[in-house]
């Protein structure tokens, strides 16, 4: 049954306009003797970045934390490393939605966190006291970080919602700019903030967290409000070592008295083995099974019920979701796609193989968990196999590149590294996804018919971006202007400078156009860059390679 997604997930913003090809204009024709179509369409004139970590908070995942922490500035060192100007928001939230069974937790459902993991520590919630002796994961933050909250105090800015600039529950960077305090590096406040302590919920709600944390960006009174941007890339980073357990309220019985999902009918409460019962089905023989999937399963053990009736969420409402997210991107990004990255319990050489799932270990684990571990790390910590995390991230999947990584590895950065690259190639130039009218054919590169211009969306203020004068290194904007473009229309040697050189991406797709910017002031965050060129209408001569 297809699960219905709340109309408050789709954040549209009213700036948002489809792109449209304009009717041939009467007047003189161009280039050939030929009329001409208008395009109107955005292009990236910087590489807007939203990064949402979604970090298990229970128990078992100091070390974990720990390894984040330690190489988060990986991550960080690859979305700096672009050709484009990085505009990025950096935020954390917890799997901790609440649970009948975690009364003396205060549940994050969704709020995003930003504080020092030192002011923490000092909480008390980097010790988990559900084992005797307690256990103490105040490593996780004072491995990688020195700076509290005091030295971490958030700068006020706006958002398109909320034009009074106050402290926001996100880090910012725009225009080489941060909003946090001077001398604080981005890299070094990462460390601090991603740690998320370790007395959260045992029953963890990962994609609901999630789920809540997106939902709630849309409304400008919460916390959370003004986090997304439509034109923005999208990545969502999963750090945990169980199976996701996003219950539905309704069904809290299940919990407490309703027992045909607990390893033991007679204990005084469940194990998280429920999780993988309520969740997943497997087929064949439990040493090695032919396959387990994601499934609604009702409070009695039924297998198959509606979305209404399950226990758990349907993965569906997740993967919907997302694509309503991803959809709306698409009308600034044709080829723009919400990212999704996992470090959970797989095989440390996973590399998008078929996972395999086995439930003939220790009648303990078994009892506890529910299935064997997907994976072991050096110290004999286990982490489960994601059946439900792994079937939403694979729908999430781009291009051949496996999206989920394994949360045994001893260190991070590999991971952290790649799921950098993936973002990176979201961060693409700004080529015109159009071929484009050669207007000046005795010339040996591409001579264009077009004007750019920059919308405000916190305002409505739209201003033409001009031409930038002069050439090469010299390229400036006019007088009294902050900003200029120019045209890179060179594929590579057609003539002696490389100034005009467009990038091998551009030239790969088969485009004739690239797009320049030069700012000497500040980048106006909360805007989208609008071209309007005249195409060609002979694309077999003007672009011979587009779409080979």
């Amino acid at each position: 049954m297809r699960t219905t997604i709340p109309a408050a997930l789709v954040l549209a913003l009213s700036a948002c306009n489809p792109v449209v090809v304009k009717p041939a204009e009467d007047g003189p024709p161009c280039g050939r003797g030929l009329r001409c179509s208008y395009k109107s369409t955005h292009v990236q004139s910087v590489a807007a970045v939203v990064l949402l970590f979604v970090i298990d908070n229970s128990g078992s995942m100091a070390a974990s934390q720990a390894k984040l922490a330690a190489s988060v500035d990986v991550l960080l060192d690859q979305l700096q490393d672009s050709h484009l100007e990085l505009d990025l928001r950096v935020a954390f939230t917890t799997t901790d939605q609440g649970n009948p069974l975690c009364p003396g937790t205060e549940p994050e459902g969704g709020d995003l966190v930003l504080s020092s993991c030192l002011d923490r520590v000092e909480a008390g919630e980097f010790i988990f006291d559900g084992v005797d002796p307690p256990l103490d994961g105040t490593f996780a933050c004072t491995d990688s970080c020195s700076l509290s909250d005091a030295a971490l105090a958030i700068l006020p800015t706006t958002t398109p919602g909320d034009q009074e600039p106050k402290p926001r529950s996100w880090i910012e960077l725009a225009a080489g700019a941060t909003n946090l305090p001077a001398g604080v590096e981005l890299a070094e406040a990462l460390a601090c903030f991603a740690p998320q302590g370790i007395a959260g919920c045992g029953f963890e709600s990962q994609l609901e967290s999630m789920y809540r944390a997106l939902l709630e960006s849309d409304d400008p009174e919460h916390s959370n409000g003004g986090f997304l941007r439509p034109w923005a890339t999208l990545a969502i980073v999963f750090l945990t070592d169980e199976v996701d357990c996003s219950s539905n309220p309704a069904h809290e019985a299940v919990f407490l008295t309703e027992k045909a999902l607990w390893s033991d009918p007679e204990a005084a409460a469940p194990t998280s083995a429920l999780c993988w019962r309520a969740g997943v089905e497997c087929l064949g023989d439990p040493a090695g099974y032919d396959s387990c999937a994601a499934v609604n399963v009702g409070v009695d053990g039924s297998v198959g019920v509606d979305s209404e009736e399950a226990v758990l969420y349907p993965a569906a409402r997740y993967i919907e979701g997302l694509q309503l997210l991803e959809e709306e991107r698409r009308q600034y990004d044709a080829g723009a796609e919400v990212l999704v990255a996992v470090i959970g319990g797989v095989p440390q050489d996973y590399a998008g193989d078929e996972l395999t799932y086995s439930a003939a270990g220790e009648q303990a684990h078994l009892d506890e968990f529910g299935v064997d571990p997907g994976c072991v790390d050096p110290d004999g910590g286990a982490a489960l196999a994601p059946v439900r995390l792994h079937e939403f991230a694979e729908a999430q999947r781009v291009g051949e590149r496996s999206n989920l990584f394994s949360s045994c590895a001893p260190d991070y950065a590999p991971a952290l590294a790649a799921i950098g690259d993936l973002v990176k190639e979201q961060m693409r130039p700004a080529c015109m996804p159009e071929c484009v009218q050669d207007v000046d054919t005795t010339t040996e590169i591409v001579d264009i018919d077009c004007s750019l211009r920059e919308e405000n969306i916190a305002t409505g203020e739209v201003r033409e971006i001009p031409r930038c004068e002069g050439e090469g290194e010299s390229r400036m904007p006019p007088e009294d202007e902050a900003s200029c473009w120019y045209p890179l229309v060179d594929p590579g040697g057609q003539t002696p400078s490389t100034a005009d050189d467009m990038s091998a991406y551009c030239v790969e797709e088969g485009w004739n156009l690239e797009f320049g910017f030069v700012r000497t002031g500040p980048t106006v965050q909360f805007a989208t860059t609008t071209v309007d060129c005249k195409l060609s209408d002979l694309p077999a001569v003007d672009c011979p390679d587009l779409g080979g």
